[in-house]
């Protein structure tokens, strides 16, 4: 993790993501995982652009396997962004552009 990205697990996620007063954006992900060890990096980058606008957490899902579940993830990387609550976008697996995608629909839910 880093200062602008940061851990959560399944006994904060409510208090760190769905009782949050800003978007939340919640990598989750596997050690194991090569593609999300190639996201790993955009996400770094967004979170150092967007500053204290957009909250920026990642989970591991081997040692968090209770929200992974809730929300439904069947493969990762996925990236869940939360507002007000509730998850308002979904992204899976690595793509190009996916700094451009991602970082358009941030900017559309501030």
């Amino acid at each position: 993790m880093s200062e602008t990205v940061t851990a959560v697990s399944d006994s904060d996620f409510e208090s760190q993501v769905l009782q949050a007063d800003t978007p939340v954006l919640v990598d989750f992900w596997a050690s194991w995982c090569a593609p999300c060890r190639m996201i790993a990096p955009v996400v770094e980058e967004i979170a150092t652009e967007m500053g204290g606008k957009v909250r920026f957490l990642k989970m591991d899902i081997d040692a968090n396997p209770g929200v992974p579940q809730r929300f439904g993830i069947m493969s990762i990387p996925t990236l869940i962004i939360f507002k007000d609550g509730q998850a308002a976008d979904r992204t899976i697996g690595y793509r190009s552009n996916l700094k451009g995608d991602l970082t358009k629909k941030l900017e559309s839910l501030l």
